[in-house]
């Protein structure tokens, strides 16, 4: 079994190594729902890791219908990422009726061969789940990462064993969001081999200085930093060995 951490930084993404994941997905702007790291974040990720990197491209936030510039943003990253020696990158487009861009994913996937492609959480804003299923795996993707089209996979995960088992290994089903300890075996029983975790923790800034009345936003969030926690990642590691020797 394999856990993928979706690491939101260079720290975070070390943190998941020295854990002992076996993949990242690496982006920005979680709370935004995570969009195309820097060059420089997948450059230096790529320098300092030896475990799988898998690239989040999302030129935006919001939903996942794309205009023809943003597809040609899209297409650009993926051969960055490619020229950047990354193993995989993370994608998904829809059409304005909720179906899946199998038009445009098909041309992705071809692009970004030899890397794997991953079909991101788009999937579960698609109008048919089981349609949209059959969309992905006709595109050629390698997995799906999904919620079971609910807001957190422990909400979705009866039809999370439904693309499990109407899968029956045409592609991987990767379940994801809100995945930790205390639940990872709900989602070992669906059948699933792959999972996806953020295992985020709030860090303190080291700032000493804090600007009084000044802020981005957030007051309460301008002095923490959301980071992939090693602890965490070891837990369900250890469970998902657990289950490996069983």
């Amino acid at each position: 079994m394999l856990l993928e951490i979706c690491a939101n930084s260079i720290q975070s993404a070390i943190n998941a190594q020295k854990a002992g994941a076996q993949r990242i997905e690496l982006c920005e702007n979680l709370a935004q729902g995570g969009t195309t790291p820097s060059f420089g974040l997948i450059s230096e990720a790529r320098k300092h890791l030896t475990i799988k990197i898998n690239v989040l491209i999302r030129p935006r936030p919001g939903d996942f219908l794309y205009s023809d510039l943003e597809f040609e943003i899209i297409k650009k990253d993926i051969e960055k990422c490619k020229e950047l020696g990354v193993d995989g990158v993370v994608c998904g487009i829809l059409l304005s009726n909720g179906d899946i861009d199998i038009v445009r994913i098909k041309e992705l996937v071809e692009l970004a061969k030899p890397m794997s492609f991953t079909f991101h959480r788009a999937f579960d804003f698609a109008n048919d789940p089981f349609k949209a299923l059959e969309d992905v795996i006709s595109t050629g993707a390698d997995r799906i990462l999904t919620s079971g089209q609910q807001p957190t996979a422990i909400q979705g995960v009866h039809l999370i064993w439904d693309f499990v088992k109407i899968a029956n290994g045409r592609i991987i089903i990767m379940p994801g969001s809100g995945i930790n300890e205390e639940n990872i075996e709900y989602f070992i029983e669906t059948g699933a081999k792959e999972f996806h975790m953020s295992a985020a923790t709030q860090v303190e800034s080291k700032m000493t200085f804090r600007k009084l009345g000044m802020s981005l936003g957030n007051p309460e969030e301008d002095y923490k930093i959301n980071e992939s926690n090693i602890d965490k990642i070891k837990s369900v590691l250890a469970i998902l060995n657990t289950t490996n020797s069983l």
